[in-house]
């Protein structure tokens, strides 16, 4: 099983600046990774991945703000968001595909964190 948590979310104004922190753990190896957002009302979407072979993409709302990245302890990763956006305002969730001892292990779901950008 795969646990996930993230942590950093908060309360910015507009064009502030807010970082994501999230860490798979579990009996697990090698993970991709990616930040998904969900906003009241609305569909839960895909922000930003980081597959297993280091490549990253964003949504197109999110390209030149925000930036993800691996942390240096294995399985770990940030979101660095920039210029914030009251349309940003979302639950983030931090996703995690891992593989163990050469098989997949699953996909881990964090609980989620919030983030509110204000006008």
């Amino acid at each position: 099983q795969v646990q996930v948590v993230e942590s950093g979310g908060g309360s910015v104004q507009a064009g502030g600046s807010l970082k994501l922190s999230c860490a798979a753990s579990g009996y697990i190896d090698s993970c991709g990774m990616g930040w998904y957002r969900q906003a009241p009302g609305k569909e839960r979407e895909l922000v930003s991945i980081l597959t297993f072979d280091g490549t990253t993409s964003y949504a197109d709302s999110v390209k030149g703000r925000f930036t993800i990245s691996q942390g240096n302890a294995k399985n770990t990763l940030y979101l660095q968001m920039n210029s914030l956006k009251t349309e940003d305002t979302a639950v983030y969730y931090c996703a995690a595909d891992c593989d163990y001892e050469g098989s997949w292990a699953g996909r881990g779901w964090g609980r989620g964190t919030q983030v509110t950008v204000s006008s």
